[in-house]
């Protein structure tokens, strides 16, 4: 994983080469200025990324929160301006520790042993900023704006609980796909898969676990209730979440 982090920053030390270097800065020091990208606003003293985007879909099923613009827009809640890589590199910058796709990897050298590995990384809170009807400025949380589909709201098991979409991704940090020619492509870019509700293993950020309709997996679906109308620009809030620290002792072994 070390191996894959340091492949990951020398690419965008090239990419963005300046900025992305004082990610190796520590998150502690003082509060600094905001830094900006194209579509996107570093916020230090907060430890968000804004991200300008567009509400691109109110109804049908989801299979993302956020798309590149002129991708997956037919699935996907918003679209986003910013470059899938520049947001990857802003998330470094606060400090946040990319982790993997869920992905399959051999365990011998003849590539006939494979295990697959869950998707893991930092937390990574997703919110939604825009003006209410009111005209005020509120943030909520994206989860707000997604509800299971008619018959999908039962727990595994036939527990009819309702359920609700966390609005807490990982991490992941997509993939890295060198070409023949040794050029390096950042696949979130291409697929145009941002922020995922279903896996599909090269996204930026997804939820915990493995996710299709295939497995038996919820399906999701649009809550427009509240949400603003298909062309409102709004900001995409990508908050890191803060880790809570155990008080709880381990126990001494005897």
């Amino acid at each position: 994983m070390r191996n894959r982090t340091k492949t990951i920053l020398a690419f965008f030390a090239v990419a963005i080469t300046g900025l992305v270097l004082r990610a190796a800065e520590p998150a502690s020091r003082p509060a600094r200025e905001n830094v900006k990208l194209p579509g996107l606003v570093i916020n230090f003293r907060k430890r968000c990324v804004d991200v300008d985007a567009s509400i691109c879909l109110d109804r049908g099923a989801l299979e993302l929160i956020a798309c590149t613009k002129g991708s997956k827009e037919h699935e996907s809640i918003v679209a986003i301006q910013a470059r899938a890589v520049h947001i990857h590199a802003s998330l470094l910058m606060l400090g946040a520790n990319p982790g993997n796709p869920a992905m399959q990897k051999p365990v011998n050298k003849q590539r006939t042993r494979w295990v697959h590995l869950p998707p893991a990384g930092d937390p990574v809170e997703v919110f939604l900023v825009f003006k209410n009807k009111k005209g005020k400025l509120v943030e909520r949380p994206v989860s707000d704006f997604v509800a299971p589909c008619e018959g999908g709201s039962e727990k595994p098991g036939g527990d009819k609980k309702e359920v609700r979409l966390p609005h807490t991704f990982l991490f992941v940090g997509s993939l890295l796909r060198s070409s023949r020619s040794g050029e390096r492509t950042y696949m979130s870019e291409v697929s145009g898969n941002v922020i995922s509700i279903s896996t599909f293993g090269d996204e930026l950020l997804c939820l915990p676990g493995v996710h299709g309709q295939q497995d038996g997996s919820l399906a999701w679906r649009i809550d427009a209730t509240e949400l603003p109308k298909v062309g409102t620009k709004v900001t995409l809030r990508l908050r890191l979440k803060r880790r809570v620290a155990s008080t709880t002792r381990p126990k001494s072994k005897k």
